[in-house]
């Protein structure tokens, strides 16, 4: 793919915005970058014998309120920071208020999901309580998605309701914590991989889970994200593993992998975004990295290399839901299926930069916007896509007892 920022993203730069991802817990979408190496084959579904997904078993049926969509139009939607299209100028939402002079449906549009375990720790209560959360609609990485699902706290989405989402890429189509997205429609999506500095290299790319992890030239100037499932889901695909398919035997087997790196000294720390300045100044040689945050690195330093590996990269999504006892899910349904129209969702796409999920959106952008069409981690390759890997959905006592180890190699 080619080396210049698309005009968005200079835009985005130019005014000082913080991602999605690089704020908390994630990457943005679109970067330029040095390298897109193809990345790890795709699994099937959980073998029998494995330890169990969220979705193996019929998720609880959540509590449906009466609908009052025909009676008042309006729809309550929570979502992540600067996650939509905005007129610089009026600091208006076009896409929102397009909506709302097609259809009459006013958006009450809050921007208060700024970590999934906060948001979730928030609603919670409500909906252990079978509760209104004053909420129809907000949007959840693919973990949290899994979780609300097992525990019944996101209903059904009524696809009549939502011709558009035969819209959704391919790829994302039928992912393994929501089996043909009956509870979840993607919203924007991206990679992780390695980043690093030449100059902390000696000019060498580092491109490969090994050599962060064991590469001599590199010892105690490697970061990796406090992130697990991008950090063990890197190592466990290096590993031969499938993400939406592996057992505890080989998550256990990828964390002796990083603690033998860590005893060794070949890992300076973990962190969250806040790796990029030591990356910049090359005080960390390589690390684990968010491409949002890359992008914005490369435009003061372009040397700075990026690659996904070419063992598997792991794939997010952040997704709509519609929680439990939702007071307008008709008009929440009506909300996502204007967004799954590929002319609209160009616009989000065209200011956020993320990998766009619909269909159809690349080829309007390639007349709007032709440097962001062209920018290949904003439209990956089908091939690149199919072969990107989602972290499977945990259980209950999978996702305790994975936090638990995982923490203990991250503070131990």
């Amino acid at each position: 793919m080619g080396d210049v920022l698309p005009t968005a993203a200079q835009v985005a730069l130019a005014r000082g915005l913080i991602s999605r991802r690089s704020a908390l817990t994630g990457l943005a979408g679109a970067s330029a970058v040095a390298l897109l190496g193809a990345c790890g084959s795709p699994g099937k579904s959980p073998d029998a014998g494995g330890s169990g997904s969220a979705t193996t078993a019929a998720a609880p049926s959540a509590k449906a309120a009466p609908d009052l969509s025909d009676t008042e139009k309006v729809v309550n939607w929570s979502n992540w920071q600067q996650y939509i299209d905005v007129d610089q100028k009026t600091s208006a939402r076009p896409t929102l208020d397009a909506f709302t002079t097609a259809t009459g449906i006013k958006v009450t549009y809050t921007e208060d999901y700024n970590d999934n375990d906060e948001f979730y720790a928030k609603v919670r209560p409500l909906l252990e309580a079978g509760s209104d959360t004053g909420r129809d609609i907000w949007v959840s990485t693919d973990w949290m998605v899994a979780r609300l699902i097992r525990l019944g706290y996101v209903q059904k989405l009524d696809l009549a309701n939502i011709p558009n989402a035969g819209n959704v890429e391919d790829s994302l189509r039928n992912v393994q914590f929501d089996p043909g997205r009956a509870y979840s429609l993607p919203w924007q999506s991206g990679f992780a991989g390695i980043a690093w500095n030449p100059k902390a290299t000696g000019g060498k790319k580092i491109e490969t889970v090994d050599q962060l992890l064991t590469d001599p030239a590199l010892k105690g100037k490697v970061t990796l994200l406090t992130e697990m499932r991008d950090t063990v889901g890197l190592v466990m695909m290096a590993m031969g593993k499938k993400l939406d398919s592996f057992v505890t035997a080989d998550f256990d087997a990828a964390v002796a992998e990083l603690r033998k790196a860590k005893d060794a000294g070949q890992i300076k720390g973990f962190t969250g975004n806040d790796y990029t300045k030591p990356l910049a100044a090359g005080e960390t040689a390589a690390c684990v990295a968010w491409t949002g945050d890359v992008v914005q690195l490369r435009a003061d330093n372009p040397d700075l290399g990026y690659a996904l590996p070419q063992t598997g990269c792991t794939l997010w999504s952040d997704n709509f839901v519609i929680p439990a006892m939702a007071q307008h899910k008709k008009n929440a349904e009506r909300l996502v299926n204007y967004y799954y129209d590929p002319k609209v969702v160009a616009k989000v796409v065209d200011f956020v930069t993320y990998i766009s999920v619909v269909k159809g959106t690349k080829e309007v952008l390639a007349v709007d916007d032709p440097p962001v069409a062209a920018n290949e981690l904003v439209f990956p390759t089908a091939a690149t896509l199919s072969r990107a890997q989602v972290f499977r959905g945990l259980s209950a006592a999978e996702e305790t007892d994975y936090n638990r180890k995982f923490q203990a190699l991250v503070n131990g």
